[in-house]
């Protein structure tokens, strides 16, 4: 596939063909990779997601079905991003949701999930003509602000991991003309997470029970995302995210505090891979607002559960 990108690339189309410009192309990002480009100075960029997490079965560290109760995890994730200087874009991620859990008590109310904060420096910028794509290197770090202990009778109400999470990422995106000279805008985005331990009490979302003292040491992970948006007209797109996650093994450690002569509580959750793709498609009113309907699919996988999440988001940048 890249080959026949590169050959597209090197041939240009034919002159009956003309080749469409780069402004003419209006996009609001596929669903899941993030954009390699930073903001203007002086320019914002708010886009909110609605979602919902669709869970089903999943297949355990050995490779073993196991049945789980359907679940429904709506959820709202906002990008809320600055251009600090014109390489340079600052900005938050805030994230709310609400579960239910068939056969199992829902959330009591929406609550907040952990809250990510983003630094994004651009290293180089695409030029038309050139092959040179824009790259950006990105710094997140994650704040434990969402509850995922002492959740009682309400195991739903987890929304978080009760964990510091640094990722470290590269972004990159260049453009492609086909042979019909129209746009094909292409992104890779690599990224690695890093957590430290979590403090727990009680009921949690690492699968502990009351009376529970102890910490969870989530493992790290790491993410790669390869997207495609091909320009149909000005306005409509056609995108497409396929991407790989792994996230290595997560230990538990601890003891029951209700009962003192058991012993220590220690378990692994086992490492789990994921990998997946979302479909999608962009409109566009204007060059600065578009919006974008999409499905992200996961098949179940090690330790993954299989989940269909419907997704919408709306794209300013003011």
């Amino acid at each position: 596939m890249t080959a026949g990108l590169l050959r597209a690339q090197d041939a240009s189309p034919p002159s009956t063909i003309p080749r469409q410009a780069l402004d003419d192309a209006w996009w609001t990002g596929p669903l899941l990779a993030p954009n390699a480009s930073t903001l203007p100075k002086g320019h914002l960029l708010v886009e909110p997601y609605l979602f919902d997490v669709i869970r089903y079965g999943h297949f355990d560290s050995e490779g073993n079905r196991r049945s789980v109760p359907r679940a429904h995890g709506f959820g709202s994730l906002t990008y809320v991003l600055y251009g600090l200087v014109d390489r340079f874009t600052v900005g938050m991620i805030p994230v709310a949701g609400y579960n239910t859990v068939s056969g199992e008590p829902s959330s009591s109310g929406v609550g907040l999930g952990d809250l990510t904060l983003n630094a994004q420096y651009r290293l180089t910028l695409f030029q038309g003509g050139g092959w040179t794509p824009t790259t950006s290197f990105v710094v997140q770090e994650t704040f434990p602000t969402g509850r995922y202990d002492r959740l009682g009778d309400r195991p739903s109400d987890g929304m978080g991991a009760g964990a510091y999470t640094t990722t470290l990422s590269l972004y990159s995106q260049t453009y492609f003309w086909l042979p019909n000279g129209r746009i094909l805008r292409v992104r890779l985005d690599v990224s690695g997470g890093f957590s430290s331990s979590a403090s727990i009490q009680d009921v949690s979302v690492y699968g502990t029970g009351e009376g529970f003292r102890g910490h969870a040491r989530p493992g790290d992970s790491f993410l790669a995302d390869a997207s495609g948006e091909y320009s149909l007209t000005r306005s409509w797109v056609l995108a497409l995210d396929i991407f790989f996650r792994h996230d290595a093994n997560t230990r538990v450690t601890g003891h029951n505090v209700l009962d003192p002569t058991l012993p220590i509580v220690q378990f692994d959750t086992g490492s789990s891979h994921a990998l997946g793709f979302a479909p999608a498609i962009e409109y566009s009113w204007k060059s600065n607002l578009g919006v974008i309907f999409g499905v992200r699919v996961i098949p179940a996988g090690r330790n993954t559960s299989a989940t269909i999440t419907p997704a919408v988001a709306i794209n300013m940048v003011f």
